[in-house]
């Protein structure tokens, strides 16, 4: 039997102490775990403060785990398209993916009810539902699908229709226009009702497809339009405002509950963190960008959105919908939106 010296013995039994104490008061004691890394990919521009704040929330996982926890960042599309990192996240080639509802509804159809054609005229509303009880109707479908998803959801914003000919003024305008929209259904499905031409491509591919003039056309949020440089490529900006847009932080399912609940807790801390603060970023971003687009020389016009509801109600959009999406979904989301139809 080898003994311990009476120093080096105190000393294992004061770090041993030390150790349950933390333990106890659910500080995680990292120094005995392996080294865990993971892969968190995206498809925004790295200037885009969903990234700034993912990055904030990477290094202070890092400096709270001692060095235990390392999560690499592969912003813009470094790691394929949307489409592509789904399937990466499904399969644990990635480990944290933040998606779109909308494009995750090609996987989990309930997950794109929050996009429904003007169901919410605000912002209070939006996060009234999605923080509420819509938001944990959806991650329940969505743990179905052996996908992690983190309690708050990522601010993509309202989106506006941008054009490289015309200004969209009324639901009529949209008659023939070729429009390139993210690859969904619901999307697909409401711009055909409207008698566009709508073409499902990527995010990563949209600015050649504007301009090779693939299409006349797309939409998304003022951030998107201004980090993503489409005002190089587009003239009007119609603030149609049909529809708002988030993305939840997905995770691979097996991976996340093979993680320690400690590690769990503390990516869960920061993550959430980090998510109110980009609320908040792009909240005072909009404020200024409509002047800042205008600057760089886009047009902009504001249509009465009631054309566009009218045309939407006679071609059965959203009596359509809910058939797909259940009774049940659609109670959640007019408990906030009102009578969708």
């Amino acid at each position: 039997m080898t003994f311990l010296p009476r120093t080096s013995r105190r000393s294992f039994i004061q770090a041993s102490a030390s150790a349950g104490a933390l333990a106890s008061v659910g500080v995680p004691v990292f120094a005995q775990n392996p080294t865990l890394s993971f892969k968190w990919a995206n498809n925004i521009p790295v200037t885009h403060p969903s990234n700034i704040r993912v990055r904030e929330a990477v290094e202070a996982i890092k400096k709270d785990s001692s060095g235990r926890v390392d999560i690499a960042i592969f912003p813009n599309n470094q790691l394929g398209g949307d489409t592509d990192m789904l399937s990466q996240v499904r399969s644990g080639a990635i480990d944290f993916f933040p998606l779109s509802g909308l494009i995750l509804q090609t996987l989990v159809p309930l997950a794109g009810i929050n996009g429904l054609a003007f169901a919410f005229k605000d912002y209070q509303t939006v996060w009234q539902a999605m923080d509420g009880d819509l938001g944990t109707f959806i991650r329940g479908a969505i743990a179905k699908a052996n996908l992690h998803s983190f309690d708050r959801i990522l601010d993509n914003g309202f989106r506006n229709i941008t054009t490289s000919t015309k200004p969209i003024n009324v639901a009529a305008d949209l008659q023939g226009f070729k429009i390139r929209v993210p690859v969904s259904p619901l999307w697909t499905s409401m711009f055909k009702a409207f008698g566009a031409a709508p073409t499902g491509i990527n995010f990563s591919e949209v600015y050649s497809a504007l301009q090779t003039k693939v299409v006349e056309g797309q939409e998304n949020p003022l951030a998107i339009i201004d980090i993503a440089k489409l005002y190089e490529v587009q003239k009007y900006v119609s603030m149609t405002g049909h529809m708002w847009d988030g993305q939840w932080i997905l995770a691979n399912g097996k991976r996340w509950a093979a993680t320690p609940p400690d590690v769990q807790a503390l990516i869960t801390k920061h993550v959430t963190e980090a998510v109110m603060k980009q609320r908040d970023d792009i909240r005072r971003l909009n404020n200024g960008l409509e002047a800042q687009l205008k600057a760089k020389g886009m047009i902009f016009n504001y249509p009465e959105v009631k054309s566009f509801r009218e045309v939407l109600s006679k071609a059965g959009f959203y009596k359509e919908w809910r058939e797909k999406f259940g009774d049940e979904a659609l109670s959640k989301l007019e408990k906030y939106s009102g009578k969708l139809i």
